[in-house]
């Protein structure tokens, strides 16, 4: 498959019916990274879920909860992320692929840092800081 140079955001999410039209929300936090901006029209490609099954149905009967997405990290794997906010505990907030949560202590808001993931949950990961990077780098 090819993914335009254009793409402003991916994300996970399901299509709800409400009143007679399909609605695909969209997470808060890809409006506060300025990739997107409210009240603006947008091109959106809707792709089948990997755990989508081959069968599909047209009535309104909800579906039953799909098995959750295996984390999209995993342990001992290093990677350059910028901290996006800052959590309740002091702890630095950044985010990989589907939203997924990578929770780095001791580091600062706007930060870009090399982490090593030390530990994997099933919707949030924890990670050390292995080197500070510099934005011009």
């Amino acid at each position: 498959m090819e993914i335009s140079d254009q793409l402003q955001c991916l994300f996970s999410g399901k299509v709800e019916e409400r009143n007679g039209s399909y609605v695909i929300e969209i997470p808060e936090q890809e409006l506060r990274l300025g990739d997107l901006e409210a009240d603006e029209t947008y091109r959106v490609a809707v792709l089948p879920s990997p755990t989508t099954s081959e069968t599909t149905t047209t009535d309104a009967d909800p579906q039953p909860e799909q098995p959750s997405q295996t984390p999209p990290v995993e342990e001992g794997e290093q990677r350059t992320v910028e901290i996006e906010d800052i959590g309740e505990q002091g702890d630095g907030i950044t985010r990989v692929e589907r939203g997924f949560v990578v929770i780095v202590p001791d580091t600062k808001q706007s930060e870009r840092v090399t982490i090593e993931i030390t530990d994997v949950r099933e919707n949030v990961a924890f990670a050390e800081v292995v080197d500070r990077v510099s934005y011009y780098e």
